[in-house]
Formats: structure tokens, sequence, C-alpha cells
């Protein structure tokens, strides 16, 4: 008669039968352990591409503020301004890949908090803010407080699908970021202008205020890079590439300036409308 005789092991269990003198082994399934260990370890995995860009921003942030520590504030600058280029570059990356994860959202949500969030606050208050005492420091945590109202702001939208892609609810955090560095780089690479303590005062409330404000601003999503356009348009992103490569820094600040600015002038444009609107409209009859 053949007898069998089950054995156990790590990977599951392997029966062993004899039958004249021979052996047969049959192994059955693994355990279900084993299946859960790896399931596990699967679910604990990380995309290591776009999380090193993202990496990459959060020490070029780190490294800004380490520069204006020591005063080399058009060095930290330059860092915040890298930092928004790797942070932008991230979840291209996810997305080309294929690669996008929960965890890669957190990650990023984090890194944008110092990056664009305690960065520029430091920085600020480092090279001009100190000279108003506490009224400064009040100003420089109103903008790090600011950012993290707007980054919570945005993954509730995005999480709860409430969010309209084609608008920005306030302004985004690297912009608000670029304010405040590309100030410093101006005066720093083009002139030294007078009052700069104030300017770095009123344009840091200004940043951190227009992060919360309830005003749309566009996102320039519906932009297609994949249509065609005509030649002329290569043209003039050629001249643009030109004038940013002669003055980066005060190209980028009056862009970025001229950006905030903008969800202000179509919000008091489509006020201005609608009360011109309701003012022509006839007068209902009473009865």
């Amino acid at each position: 008669m053949p007898s069998e005789k089950p054995v156990s092991g790590k990977s599951g269990i392997i029966t062993l039968f004899s039958n004249n003198q021979r052996l047969f082994i049959m192994a059955t399934e693994p355990s279900r352990s084993g299946m859960e260990i790896r399931r596990s370890l699967r679910q604990n995995s990380i995309y290591v591409l776009p999380n090193s860009f993202t990496i990459a921003a959060l020490f070029s942030a780190f490294y800004a503020i380490t520069q204006a520590m020591h005063g080399y504030y058009e060095t930290a600058a330059i860092a915040v301004f890298i930092s928004m280029l790797l942070d932008g570059m991230d979840g291209r990356v996810a997305r080309w890949t294929n690669s996008q994860s929960a965890f890669g959202e957190q990650l990023d949500s984090l890194a944008d908090m110092v990056s664009f969030g305690v960065a520029p606050a430091l920085i600020a208050y480092k090279w001009q803010l100190f000279h108003f005492g506490k009224i400064g420091y009040t100003v420089a945590f109103i903008y790090c407080a600011c950012a993290a109202l707007r980054l919570a702001l945005f993954n509730t939208l995005i999480g709860t699908g409430k969010a309209d892609k084609r608008w920005f609810v306030g302004v985004p955090s690297p912009t608000a970021a670029a304010l405040i560095v590309g100030l410093i780089w101006v005066n720093h690479s083009v002139e030294n202008f007078a009052g700069e303590k104030w300017w770095a005062l009123f344009i840091t409330l200004f940043a951190g205020l227009s992060m919360v404000v309830q005003i749309p601003f566009w996102s320039f999503k519906e932009i297609n890079v994949h249509r065609k356009v005509p030649f002329f348009v290569m043209i003039l992103v050629m001249l643009g590439l030109l004038i940013l490569a002669l003055t980066p820094a005060l190209v980028l600040f009056l862009f970025f300036l001229g950006y905030s600015l903008s969800g202000y002038v179509m919000y008091g444009w489509r006020f201005w409308k609608k009360r011109q609107r309701k003012q022509a409209a006839p007068p209902t009859a009473s009865r």
C-alpha cells in the first residue's frame, strides 16, 4: 500500500508518496501567510523615479535655507527656483511612467510645504523682515500658515473631485514663493532698490494672503502642447527664451507678479460687468 507523509515548509506543504520504493513529491500552493507577506511588501513599496525628483526638490529647499543662514541670499533664491522646477517635473514623470501612487502624493505635499512655505518665510525673515521685530516674524509666520492652508485646501479639493482643473482657487504656493525669492534675486542681481525692507514686508504679506483668497486663477492646464501651432509662435518662444536668458531674475519676478495680479484683475472685471448688467436690467413691475 502506498503511504504518504505531509511535510510543511515556509512556502507551502510538500506531500511525499512512497510506492514500491519510488518517491513522488507533490507541492501544494503556498501558505496563506507567505502570500500575505508578499502582498504586504508590494503594498509598502514605492516608485523610485518620481519620488527621487520630490526628494531632490526637498533637498534644494533645505539647501536654500542653509545658504540664507550664511547670508548668501541670491544662491538661496536660485535654489528655491530649482526646487520649483523639480516639483513641476515629479508629477509629469509619474504620469509618463504610469507610477502614480498615494505615497507620492503625500510626499509631494509635505515637500511643497517645506519648499514653498517654510523656506521662503525663513529666507524673507533672515533677509529683511527681522528689521521689523515682532511684526517681521508675524508676517513671515502668516505666509507660512497661509501656505499650509493652501496646500490643505488643494488636497481636500483633489480628494473630493470637486476641483476645476481649469482654475486654481488662490495663488498656488510655488507662485507665492517665486514672488518672495524673485524679489530677493532681483535686488541682488539687477539693482539694489531703495526701501527693500518695505518691499519685502509687502510682497511677503501679499503672497501669503493671495494663497488663501477665494479668487480663481488660470491654471494653464488647458494649453495643449501636442497641438500644431503657426510658425510665428516658435519665433515668439525663441524671443521669450532670449529675454529670459538676458535677465532671468527680472523676467521671472515680473511674470509671477503679473500672474498674481491677473486673478484680482479678472475678478474686478467680472464684478464690474455683473454690476453693469444689473444696472442695465429693466426694473421689475410691482403689483
